[in-house]
Formats: C-alpha cells, sequence, structure tokens
C-alpha cells in the first residue's frame, strides 16, 4: 500500500508507485475479491446470480457499461458501488483540474508544471469516494456541460488569445478523468450531444469550439437506461451503443422475501422516534405482495414498471401511521395492524403510473385494490380457501366467525382506538381466536392481533362479510347488514 503522506513527485518515484488505468484498477481489485471470497457488490438483494456475474464479466473486460431497466430496479445504486473496487487513494498533481497523474500527466497545465519543477512538483491524494460523478442526462444538457468551453475570463485575466488551449474551460467529463461517470437516463440526452461522446469512448480526444485536443481521459463509464419501448422521449443513438461494451438487463426482486430485504435495508431509520412500532412479519409480507400485484394488474402500465421506491415509502408510512396513533394515546410501544394499512395509500398512488382504465377508475380505488389482491393472495397462504358457494348442510371453518356477525351485529374500530380498547375488542370475538388456534397455533403473540383482524378483511374480500368506512375508522357486519341497511 503507497504511502499517502508523500507530497513530491520524487519521493513518488522513489516509493515504486505504479499508475495504472482506472479500469485496471477495478478489475485487479475485483479479482482480489473473488479469490477473498468478498461480495463486489454488497447489499444488491435478488442480483446474486443475474446481474452481478454479467457486471463481474463487464469489469474483467475492462468494458464500459450500460444499465438497462425500468425504474426502482438499483440501477444508480449498483454505480454508486462501483467505487468501492477503485483504491483506496491516488496521486494527482496538485492544482490539477482534471486529476492529472503524476507519472502519465495530459493536461497543459500539469506538463508546464512537471517541466519547471521536475521531482519537486507537488502532489496531493484523492480518495475513492471523490471519484465518482454523476450527471442526469436532461435535453438541456449541452456540449460546455460535458465537454468544455472557451472561457473568455480566463482568456482576459491571463491576456492569451482564444488560440491558447489555455483558455479552455472543462466540462464535467474531462474533470472525472480516472474516475467512474455516470450518465443516468441517457436516452433523453439529445442525438448530438450522444455524438460528442463517440471519440471519448473511442479515440480519447475531445473538440471544443475548433480545439482538437489528444486528452486520452481515462474513465469508467456506467450509462443508465429505461427499456426504448418505455422512453420515447429518445433512444441511445446506435454508434454510441456500438461503442458500449456491455448492456446489462436488471430486474425486480423474484421473491417476496427478497423484496422483504430490499425495503429493510433502504427504509429510513428514524433515531428519534418516541415510540416502539412492532411490524408483524405478515405485514410486511402483505406490503411487498401489494408491489408484486400492482406489476401485475390491468389497471398499471406494466412497461413503465412498480419502483421497488413504492414499497420503501409504503413501509415508512406503514411505521409512521402506527407511530401517530400511539402519539396520540400517549403510548410508549404499540404494534402496526391491518388497518394502518390504509395509510399506505398515498405512497402507492404517487408511485403507479395508471393505464386509461385506471385512470377512469381513479388511483386511490386502485391502491385499494391492490390492497384486496394482496390480502386475498397471502390469506390462502396462511388458512384453507373460502369456497363462494356452499351447499345448505356444508360446514367451513369460518362459520363460527360469521355467525358470531349474525348474532352481534358488527365489530367497530377506530382508526385511533389505543391499544387496550383495540385488543378487547377482538379478543371478545371467541371463533376468531379459535379458528387461529386450529390453523396458526404457533403464532406469536404480538402478533396475534394483527392475523385476527387479517381474517376479518379477508372474509370481506372473499364475500363472507362486510365492512363500511365510518367517520373515524371501520366497521365490520354480517353480510346482509349492508342490503338490510338499504332497504
Amino acid at each position: 500500500m503507497i504511502d499517502t503522506n508523500i507530497h513530491t513527485l520524487g519521493a513518488l518515484k522513489a516509493a515504486g508507485y505504479t499508475s495504472k488505468s482506472i479500469k485496471t484498477e477495478l478489475r485487479d481489485n475485483l479479482i482480489a475479491a473473488l479469490k477473498d471470497g468478498k461480495p463486489s457488490f454488497p447489499s444488491m438483494h435478488g442480483y446474486e446470480h443475474t446481474v452481478v456475474p454479467q457486471l463481474e464479466r463487464a469489469i474483467l473486460s475492462k468494458h464500459n457499461i450500460n444499465l438497462l431497466g425500468l425504474r426502482g430496479q438499483g440501477k444508480t445504486r449498483i454505480a454508486r458501488l462501483m467505487i468501492h473496487l477503485l483504491d483506496e487513494y491516488i496521486p494527482v498533481v496538485a492544482g490539477s483540474e482534471i486529476n492529472d497523474d503524476p507519472l502519465a500527466p495530459i493536461s497543459r497545465y500539469a506538463k508546464d508544471l512537471i517541466a519547471e519543477h521536475a521531482d519537486n512538483t507537488a502532489i496531493t491524494w484523492l480518495h475513492r469516494s471523490e471519484r465518482f460523478y454523476e450527471k442526469l442526462a436532461t435535453p438541456d444538457v449541452t456540449i460546455a456541460d460535458l465537454i468544455g468551453d472557451i472561457d473568455p475570463i480566463k482568456a482576459a485575466n491571463l491576456k492569451l488569445s482564444y488560440a491558447d488551449e489555455r483558455v479552455l474551460h472543462f466540462g464535467m467529463i474531462p474533470r472525472a478523468h480516472r474516475c467512474v461517470f455516470v450518465i443516468n437516463e441517457l436516452p433523453d440526452l439529445q442525438a448530438r450531444i450522444q455524438v460528442a461522446l463517440f471519440n471519448i469512448l473511442e479515440e480519447g480526444d475531445i473538440q471544443i469550439r475548433g480545439f482538437k485536443l489528444r486528452l486520452p481521459l481515462d474513465l469508467q463509464f456506467i450509462f443508465t437506461a429505461n427499456p426504448e419501448d418505455y422512453t420515447n422521449r429518445g433512444s441511445i443513438v446506435t454508434p454510441l451503443k456500438d461503442r458500449i461494451g456491455s448492456q446489462i438487463l436488471t430486474h425486480y426482486a423474484a421473491d417476496v422475501k427478497t423484496a422483504k430485504q430490499i425495503t429493510a435495508q433502504e427504509a429510513q431509520k428514524l433515531e428519534n422516534r418516541i415510540c416502539e412500532v412492532h411490524v408483524p412479519e405478515l405485514a410486511k409480507d402483505i406490503l411487498e405482495q401489494i408491489a408484486f400485484e400492482a406489476r401485475n394488474s390491468e389497471y398499471v402500465d406494466a412497461k413503465s414498471g412498480v419502483s421497488a421506491r413504492m414499497s420503501i415509502t409504503a413501509y415508512e408510512n406503514l411505521i409512521s401511521t402506527a407511530e401517530r396513533r400511539a402519539l396520540l394515546n400517549n403510548e410508549q410501544s404499540t404494534t402496526v395492524r391491518f388497518s394502518d394499512l390504509m395509510g399506505m395509500i398515498p405512497s402507492i398512488t404517487g408511485k403507479v403510473e395508471l393505464v386509461y382504465e385506471g385512470e377512469q377508475e381513479g388511483s386511490s380505488f386502485v391502491a385499494n385494490q391492490l390492497i384486496s389482491e394482496a390480502t386475498k393472495t397471502l390469506f390462502l397462504t396462511y388458512f384453507p380457501k373460502i369456497e363462494k358457494l356452499k351447499k345448505a348442510d356444508q360446514v367451513t371453518p369460518y362459520d363460527g366467525v360469521v355467525e358470531w356477525f349474525t348474532q352481534n351485529n358488527a365489530l367497530e374500530i377506530a382508526d385511533e382506538t389505543d391499544e387496550q380498547t383495540y385488543l378487547q375488542a377482538l379478543q371478545a370475538i371467541e371463533p376468531l381466536k379459535a379458528l387461529i388456534e386450529r390453523y396458526q397455533p404457533r403464532v406469536a403473540s404480538e402478533d396475534l392481533p394483527f392475523l385476527m383482524e387479517f381474517i376479518l378483511w379477508a372474509l370481506v374480500e372473499f364475500k363472507r362479510l362486510s365492512k363500511q368506512k365510518t367517520a373515524n375508522g371501520m366497521s365490520f357486519n354480517d353480510l346482509y347488514d349492508s342490503l338490510l341497511r338499504g332497504i
């Protein structure tokens, strides 16, 4: 490991430092990680056997990379993790705008400085955390932004003519020399700007208003894009696509278990919560199942995708719904209730793109529909199937619960009911407890209230009970209550 206390070019040479390109850095450090059995892209759950091996092959091949996938699939996160495969520090000529390598300078400034001071040339050290540049491609991005332009103020101050290359002001790409440079949403970049990237990728020279500079820029390019059938705003021009070594397709989590890992990792951890909020595993499963239902929903535009951010923000809202209720009741701890899922609706409506039918129904209707479908899907993994029709003398496991509502009329649960009142209301339904003891005898005591309410909501979805929104909560009734109420 090189000594970062070295501050002159002569001392750097004496230490035996050897320059290498950024792609060689990435390759060498990846090889070391693979030999040591360390993950190259930690925390990319669900990509271990699909995306990560492709990334590793691209790095070993020293390719520039295009990450192609729908929104919320971790493309930018992958790009940011790339810096962990860089050397911890690299030497830079002090004062260089473009991170000149002291042993291989490319700018006029660095070459002149080394010619004047030789081994006494001052150097500084650049940490890998500072070697990441990112630009969101928008239609207003210009050549000057990315590559550079003539700076008339610099020309005036230095008393130079516009024919002198020292009057050039470098853009983001030259300033990212020896760094990872990410261009997000590449198809949104105007075609003429994409054309300007050709020579940088292939020939290593840049052109600014007539200047043609041979600058062998050393960069690791990472591009991200949505599939072209979705981004109708533009496309990647064919010659540029041809110069990108590897195109890697990303994807959503394949199962609920993986999706839960991603949500738990990304959800904001609030350290200043006044009360403790317990979230049952079933609640987490339902939350993730909602995203899976959305991706298959007839109301949601499949081409736009359903971002993992929907589950992350919904999880945060779910906890905050329970936290707010506990604060109103001055309680030190609480458990998420099934009715708290309604608090996630603002996170769902803002994250799904609806097709025409969905727009006609309304975003709130679609969000409630997704919760309903997730409830029905998961209910069948915990309890026997509820038949739509049954014979007059046929007995089902749910008859006792339904009969309770027929005799006792209704169960009302207010949104802000305190914990004790809520538990007493549910525990009064004896057949409900018996049903759980029969089919889910090992349920944890703290998860029991959620499971009891889950059954009631599922019975509503399968048309065995009815529910209606009240002024301050929800009321569960027998199936014919709403019919009789209307007569």
